[in-house]
C-alpha cells in the first residue's frame, strides 16, 4: 500500500446484501485511515433492495451532508442507475485503478460505485485510494460537466 495524505473528508457508504462484505472491508479501511464515515447499511447478508441504500447515500451527497459517497452492489450497475437520478450526483461505476482516476480527473466524481462480484477487495482498496487522492482537472472537463447540467 502506498502512503498518501488524508484529505479532511466526510463519506457516506452503503451497499446491498451482495456488496455487504466489500462495503465492510472498505468502511474498516476508511475508519482506520481517519476518514469520517456514515454507514447507511445494509448491515448483514440478508437480501435487501439496493435502491433503498443507493438513495440514502445519494441523498446525503446531493444534500451536502457529506463530501462524497461510496456504493457497492453485485455488479455496481443498479447502484449507479439509482444514484445518478439525484441532482448534482456524478456516480461513476469503476472497474480498475485507471477508471477510478479518470472518474475524478475528468468527471469530478462525487460517488464511487463498485461491483463486489467484479472487483476483488485488494483492487477495490487501491481504486478507493486513487479516487480519494485524485483531484478534478477542471478546464475543458468543467465545460463538459456544465453541458450535462444543462439537460
Amino acid at each position: 500500500m502506498t502512503e498518501f495524505e488524508i484529505q479532511p473528508m466526510t463519506l457516506s457508504i452503503g451497499s446491498d446484501h451482495a456488496g455487504f462484505t466489500l462495503k465492510e472491508h472498505l468502511r474498516a479501511w476508511l475508519l482506520e485511515h481517519g476518514y469520517q464515515v456514515t454507514d447507511v447499511g445494509c448491515f448483514d447478508l440478508e437480501s435487501v433492495n439496493y435502491p433503498d441504500y443507493g438513495k440514502s447515500v445519494a441523498t446525503q451527497v446531493s444534500g451536502g451532508d457529506v463530501d462524497r459517497g461510496i456504493l457497492v452492489c453485485g455488479s455496481g450497475i443498479g447502484m449507479s442507475i439509482t444514484a445518478n437520478r439525484f441532482t448534482g450526483i456524478r456516480a461513476t461505476l469503476c472497474h480498475d485503478v485507471e477508471t477510478s482516476k479518470l472518474a475524478r480527473q475528468h468527471n469530478d466524481s462525487n460517488l464511487l460505485v463498485l461491483g463486489a462480484r467484479v472487483v476483488p477487495e485488494g483492487l477495490a482498496v487501491k481504486m478507493l485510494i486513487t479516487w480519494l487522492e485524485t483531484e478534478f482537472e477542471g478546464g475543458r472537463h468543467q465545460g463538459r460537466l456544465d453541458l450535462i447540467d444543462q439537460q
